[in-house]
């Protein structure tokens, strides 16, 4: 049956598969971004793959705009069943060449985007009981990297918020479902529009996902209750060695965590950047890192079929303690009659 949902960062990179994702399921989409043009372009790609499309230019640093399109969303479509929280903005700078006003940018886009986009939803499916939202998070959520700390700063936002409300709403016994998705290094266009002061162009850390595997994992947990994915082993490495080691992951990433986020190409100083008005580019989901990306994760697979392999699991051991203690009977059984 179709569902409303409604995606942030809707126009390009991992919001735009996501979008494309849902689409092919023959959703109603309300999809938010700051690029007209692009938007236009990606609600009309959803009527082609079977959806329904409703473009809402947004900076979702803005409350207001926020909840006026979420109005507009339900005023077109109807109820909102599924809200993806996927808007950010980032820069690729040391600490000390930031600027307090960068800072409060990435901030205000990033994470109070995110709180934005949950409280509209929120207010629109508390009352109804039902619904589910999605943030989309980052492996850098739980362990953060040089040359980022403004956007690995609103990922630990975003993560500390969730786990708020998440809490909250098992408190209040509320069937309204909160989902966060930690993600790898996925190959979208935000690396050429991204401000940056690196000497070189950046690039995400080796290995990295297509935005499909991420789209396709966002559909798998809105319709299935997870409180929390990680995606790709790369995440799962990051975050469990994070709480096993943080010195020592400080010391690797001191030492090699410039040089993987750079190409060994010169970046140029004068290119646009996306960080306080939309970069004019005719892109969608993918960057151009399609040669090195990869389209399928092992690890989300079995995450998916995590309940499943734990039942299976489950009986093979309780076969082998059965079959263990036949063996035991038998065995007392001939002591007694020798």
């Amino acid at each position: 049956m179709p569902r409303v949902v409604v995606v942030t960062g809707a126009s390009a990179g991992v919001g735009r598969a996501i979008v494309r994702a849902f689409a092919r399921r023959g959703d109603r989409i309300g999809l938010l971004a700051r690029d007209p043009e692009r938007l236009a372009r990606a609600a009309e790609e959803v009527e082609t793959l079977g959806g329904e499309g409703l473009a809402c230019p947004v900076d979702v640093a803005d409350w207001d705009g926020v909840e006026a399109a979420a109005s507009e969303v339900e005023r077109t479509f109807g109820q909102i069943d599924v809200w993806v929280n996927n808007a950010m903005v980032s820069v690729f700078s040391p600490v000390r060449q930031m600027r307090a006003d960068e800072y409060r940018r990435v901030t205000e886009v990033t994470y109070l985007g995110t709180v934005h986009g949950t409280l509209a939803a929120l207010e629109r499916m508390l009352p109804r009981d039902r619904g589910v939202i999605i943030q989309i998070g980052s492996a850098l959520a739980y362990r953060a990297i040089p040359l980022q700390s403004a956007y690995c700063a609103a990922k630990h936002a975003i993560q500390g918020f969730t786990e708020s409300l998440r809490s909250e709403l098992e408190h209040d016994r509320s069937r309204v479902r909160v989902t966060m998705l930690q993600l790898p290094a996925v190959n979208t266009p935000q690396f050429d529009w991204v401000k940056s002061r690196l000497p070189h162009r950046a690039q995400p850390v080796p290995p990295v996902f297509q935005p499909e595997v991420i789209a396709d994992a966002v559909v798998w947990a809105s319709e299935h209750e997870r409180a929390e994915m990680y995606l790709g082993w790369p995440s799962t490495k990051a975050i469990v060695a994070n709480r096993i080691a943080p010195r020592l992951l400080d010391r690797y990433l001191a030492h090699n965590g410039y040089a993987s986020q750079q190409t060994d190409q010169p970046e140029d100083p004068s290119r646009p950047d996306n960080l306080w008005r939309p970069v004019q580019a005719d892109v969608a989901a993918h960057g151009r890192f399609d040669d090195i990306a990869r389209d399928s994760s092992a690890q989300i697979w079995l995450s998916r079929l995590r309940r499943a392999l734990a039942a299976l699991g489950a009986c093979v051991l309780a076969l082998g303690m059965t079959a263990r203690r036949r063996r035991a009977r038998t065995a007392r059984a001939r002591r007694l009659f020798d």
